[in-house]
């Protein structure tokens, strides 16, 4: 046996009133975010930087004197 389920119809029926305002506040809600983060988020993500890694300098030790005597040999 089936069973048949009537849903009944809404009772405010949905007007160009209602979603009008619920898109204004949406929008309103939008902006909210954008503005929010524009004023903390961007100078945030500037002061991070990039990541600061220490890496030593090689050193080179050098002679004082260099002897640069080349002989060839035939």
């Amino acid at each position: 046996m089936t069973t048949i389920v009537n849903n009944p119809a809404p009772a405010t029926p949905v007007t160009t009133e209602t979603s009008g305002s619920s898109l204004l506040i949406g929008t309103i809600v939008l902006i909210g975010f954008v503005m929010v983060f524009l004023f903390f988020g961007i100078p945030a993500m500037r002061r991070m930087g990039a990541a600061q890694i220490a890496v030593p300098a090689p050193q080179v030790v050098l002679p004082s004197k260099l002897n640069v005597n080349v002989t060839q040999s035939k």
